[in-house]
């Protein structure tokens, strides 16, 4: 059973959290909207998981990252913030985060990333005859993962999941973009039970925000090639072959 920490300033939220981890199997170790008593937690618990506010009473959550540095055990924090400036997100990952979600942000999506992150650490203790598999799709999932936090795609958003199902299944199948309507939409539906207009949708809703936040640059440097210009927009199949052709270069080459 996965056991989690929930550090957040709003009991409210907390427990909101809380219980929909319940929900989902999980064990909850310790909630507080208090970075000291949290910090006490994850010295007393072996928690997987820690859900970290970045607002908390007594010490926040940058200071929670430092000084969990100091507590030995192996754990994944995802943090939960208002602020959108990138160089404080950036921050965040940097001292430790795997995922930095940006409020406001349901229960329902921390609860679905524990997972995530509870998955790769049951991959990671897998037998060595199933070790390789596994790691490589995680490794799959944190590149994108990295590429999305680059160019201003937030995981707080409905499209993040479904785009970055849409790349991993370019990648492991590059013939399945020239389907996109009738077998790429209808496969991450199936998986999100939604529709597969709504994946188009929302799929198209996360790059406009990239876009729309001016990561031209960003977005650029990540392809190695100027491919966008000013105001231009990529439709969601050209998006996803780029992503799935980038990650499949960067396969090939060791990277």
């Amino acid at each position: 059973m996965t056991k989690v920490i929930v550090m957040e300033g709003n009991s409210e939220f907390a427990k909101e959290i809380a219980e929909q981890l319940t929900r989902e199997g999980m064990e909850i170790c310790g909630v507080t909207d208090d970075g000291g008593a949290g910090l006490e937690y994850a010295a007393r618990f072996s928690a997987d998981v820690i859900v970290l506010g970045m607002v908390l009473k007594g010490i926040d959550g940058f200071g929670v990252l430092d000084k969990l540095k100091e507590i030995s055990g192996k754990r994944s924090v995802i943090a939960v913030g208002n602020f959108s400036d990138d160089a404080l997100i950036s921050k965040v990952l940097a001292k430790g985060a795997k995922y930095y979600l940006m409020k406001p942000v349901s229960a329902a999506l921390i609860a679905e990333r524990v997972k995530e992150m509870a998955g790769e650490r049951r991959a990671a203790a897998v037998p060595v005859s199933g070790l390789r598999e596994r790691r490589t799709a995680a490794s799959l999932d944190e590149k994108i993962s990295n590429i999305f936090i680059s160019i201003g795609i937030p995981a707080s958003i409905k499209g993040y999941g479904y785009l970055r199902e849409g790349v991993k299944m370019a990648v492991e199948n590059p013939a399945i973009i020239n389907n996109i309507t009738k077998e790429l939409y209808p496969r991450i539906a199936e998986k999100f039970s939604t529709t597969p207009s709504k994946v188009e949708r929302a799929i198209r809703h996360s790059i406009e925000v990239a876009f729309n936040k001016g990561r031209i640059d960003a977005i650029n440097s990540i392809f190695g090639v100027r491919v966008y210009i000013g105001a231009e927009k990529p439709t969601n199949s050209e998006f996803i072959a780029l992503l799935a052709d980038k990650l499949l270069l960067d396969a090939a080459s060791g990277n």
